[in-house]
């Protein structure tokens, strides 16, 4: 099951409680107090790894706790400090507060904090993981408390007094996934990006002549020249409407704000009674409505299908009415342009990974 948001409530761990103790030793007489401190409660830490993939863990066990710190003891001795609690995310996990719509009765927050009637929204954004083994400090344990060794004074040499440990943090948190890429392939149903992915990588998409095939983003490796790779999203179609949530847009459209390249991929045969030319003005509206700087992100266009009889009257026709637009036939059923997509991605990609070059920058400005 792939999950790509999910509510989770954390509760870091209490401190302990400090000790009241007296020395007691033989030929030691009112050896004085000896009471050791408590141990800090554990930290909720979240980290970023590349190893997973989406946040399904956590729609099994959406809460999280850490562990108490232990108490002082006599000796001076300190109680043990917790460990923390650490939950692996994916990288390109997002993480914002989540706010109840009604105000939380007092101890709700522990006792029934999983209840169904309890409503939040998204609040503000408190982390973006964006890096392999990135952490975040979501919770902080309590403090652990004093023992009677630090009330002693020469007015007060058997002290009795000690602190409780602090409490931890807690609260609830939304987690939204956001997959990160170089490259995305957009396009409508039924366009093909999945055979697409299936030809570029290693890649294993579901491929099946119906809409909406492809239910949530794959990720493929594409390897290229000069022991160069980029990764290239496969996004689950969109629809008329979907900067508005139609046909949940918005939970296909959020994984395409991480990608630096948008390939739009076309039906250039109109097998299903479509136009390339509106459908392309419609992807390009969506992506604007949804969010204005996707559109100045560089793109191309991919043509897909041009085995089939009227893909080449289409493909004139299209070339005409966008002629300064970089374009690219293929055909991902007999596995035609492959070579030319993965040069394209090539000339953009830069040699070393991550970093911009004078070469990417006259390559996108010579397509614009």
């Amino acid at each position: 099951m792939f999950v790509d948001r999910i509510r989770i409530f954390a509760q870091a761990g209490q401190g302990g409680r400090g000790c009241v103790s007296f020395r007691r030793e033989k030929f030691v007489p009112k050896g004085g107090p000896d009471g050791g401190d408590g141990g800090r409660g554990g930290d909720v830490i979240l980290r970023a790894d590349q190893h997973t993939d989406h946040l399904a863990n956590l729609f099994y066990e959406p809460i999280i706790r850490a562990k108490h710190g232990g108490h002082g003891q006599g000796k001076k001795m300190h109680g043990k400090a917790a460990p923390p609690a650490i939950v692996t995310v994916p990288v390109g996990t997002v993480v914002y507060r989540a706010i109840p719509t009604e105000p939380i009765a007092s101890g709700a927050a522990n006792a029934d904090h999983e209840s169904k009637s309890m409503q939040f929204e998204g609040g503000e954004q408190i982390a973006d993981l964006t890096h392999d083994a990135e952490e975040f400090l979501l919770c902080r344990g309590g403090a652990g408390g004093k023992g009677n060794v630090h009330f002693k004074s020469s007015r007060n040499r058997a002290p009795r007094q000690y602190t409780e440990g602090g409490e931890g943090e807690s609260g609830y948190f939304f987690l939204e996934l956001r997959t990160i890429a170089d490259a995305a392939l957009v396009g409508y149903p039924n366009a093909g990006k999945s055979t697409l992915l299936r030809r570029l990588s290693a890649a294993q998409p579901k491929v099946a002549p119906y809409p909406f095939t492809t239910l949530h983003p794959v990720v493929g490796v594409v390897d290229l020249d000069e022991y160069r790779r980029v990764t290239v999203a496969d996004i689950p179609g969109l629809i008329e409407g979907a900067h508005r949530n139609l046909g949940l847009g918005h939970d296909f459209l959020r994984h395409v704000t991480r990608c630096r390249l948008l390939l739009f991929v076309l039906d250039m045969a109109g097998s299903e009674g479509r136009s390339p030319i509106s459908d392309l003005e419609s992807l390009r509206r969506e992506i604007d409505l949804y969010d204005p700087r996707l559109s100045e992100r560089p793109w191309f266009v991919i043509a897909n299908k041009m085995d089939l009889p009227e893909a080449e009257d289409h493909l004139a026709r299209f070339r005409e009415r966008f002629p300064e637009l970089t374009v690219v036939p293929v055909s991902a059923k007999q596995g035609l342009g492959i070579d030319q997509v993965k040069s394209l991605l090539g000339g953009w990609i830069p040699v070393q990974f991550g970093l911009a070059s004078s070469a990417q920058a006259e390559f996108t400005a010579a397509h614009d």
